[in-house]
């Protein structure tokens, strides 16, 4: 994808590659039932400019191109892009401000996180799944308006250490270092969330201990396949 200039010199977009993984995993976020409609929202962060790619608002994510994605700076002004930033803007701009180890951030209605953001009651340690937050729990904040600033600050200073947290009434908002894995912790906090209510509902769930969620945390710091590991023959 090109974008023209008015001197008809043709060049690639400002934050192309992350404009079209916003477009790639808005599909996925959609497709797999975490936001319903244009609910939701995903942003990601280059740290070297300070520039967030944000998904635009009130589009359709199976019709989101990678040039209605915006572009915006930290003090939220809009650096390249015709269309309107989500209104969550403040909420992603006051995570990457706080947290200066993330690289993307995910805001889902998804819906067994929201009923638990309705009833105000946070996440437990059901499943070890949860320490991919890096935490044992994951916070509930109160109510407070989409879109605005209120939200933005409760929902960062909530979230605390950890790298998820539930918006009362609301959603849910999974940090990452990159996009995807803050879209695989938004999925897990989803099956989290599933279980611990499949679980109320039958009876009293076995939670894991403090020193278990803290083998778990320390686990998921080396889980998956790292770059420099050399697959052995």
């Amino acid at each position: 994808m090109i974008r023209v200039i008015e001197s008809g010199v043709a060049k690639k977009m400002l934050m192309q590659k992350e404009r079209e993984l916003i477009v790639e995993y808005g599909i996925e976020m959609s497709g797999r039932g975490l936001s319903v409609g244009t609910s939701g929202n995903l942003s990601i962060c280059d740290r070297a400019t300070g520039y967030i790619a944000i998904s635009p608002s009130g589009i359709d994510y199976f019709e989101t191109r990678p040039e209605d994605v915006v572009i915006m700076d930290l003090d939220s002004r809009i650096i390249d892009g015709s269309r309107k930033p989500s209104s969550e803007w403040a909420l992603h701009s006051e995570f990457y401000r706080r947290k200066p180890n993330i690289g993307a951030v995910v805001h889902t209605h998804s819906l067994y996180c929201t009923a638990f953001a309705v009833l105000g009651r946070k996440l437990q340690a059901v499943h070890y799944a949860i320490a991919g937050a890096g935490v044992a729990e994951i916070p509930c904040i109160p109510y407070y308006l989409f879109g605005s600033e209120e939200l933005a600050k409760a929902a960062a200073e909530g979230c605390g250490d950890g790298m998820a947290v539930l918006l009362g009434n609301h959603g849910l908002v999974a940090c990452g270092v990159d996009i995807a894995s803050a879209f695989s912790l938004a999925e897990n906090c989803e099956y989290v969330a599933k279980l611990q209510y499949l679980s109320t509902s039958i009876g009293k769930p076995n939670l894991l201990t403090e020193e278990e969620m803290a083998r778990a945390i320390e686990r998921f710091k080396s889980y998956g396949q790292d770059a420099d590991l050399k697959q052995e023959t």
